[in-house]
């Protein structure tokens, strides 16, 4: 086992929201999400912003990586809490093809706070 797949993480999916005339929204319920669990996974610091405009805005970026030959189910719709915060995924989840195969997958994640 390497050293660097060590965390685990917790996929958080929830149901779109249907509007009271029985629409599916883009919207998410929270509040009936699933939990999965992931283990031996990498989270690492990635990009950070900040905006001190009328209402002060930090951005932290975050990375998942799997271990070569391991997919995770993540979707861009889901959440991801890790390290102790809770993040969004960043756009659409990639993932690594060498030869024909699944190398590995990565995935952008990110906190809003402000």
């Amino acid at each position: 086992m390497t050293l660097h797949y060590t965390q685990a993480v917790v996929i958080l999916r929830a149901p779109p929201v249907v509007d009271r005339y029985g629409n599916t929204t883009s919207e998410r319920d929270w509040d009936r999400a699933t939990r999965t669990t992931v283990r031996r996974l990498s989270v690492q610091p990635d990009q950070s912003t900040e905006d001190s405009g009328d209402r002060p805005v930090v951005v932290s970026g975050w990375r998942l990586i799997t271990r070569r030959g391991v997919d995770v189910d993540l979707l861009p719709t889901d959440r991801v809490v890790a390290l102790g915060r809770l993040l969004d995924t960043d756009g659409d989840v990639a993932r690594y093809v060498v030869g024909g195969r699944h190398h590995h997958t990565e995935a952008r994640l990110k906190e809003v706070i402000g």
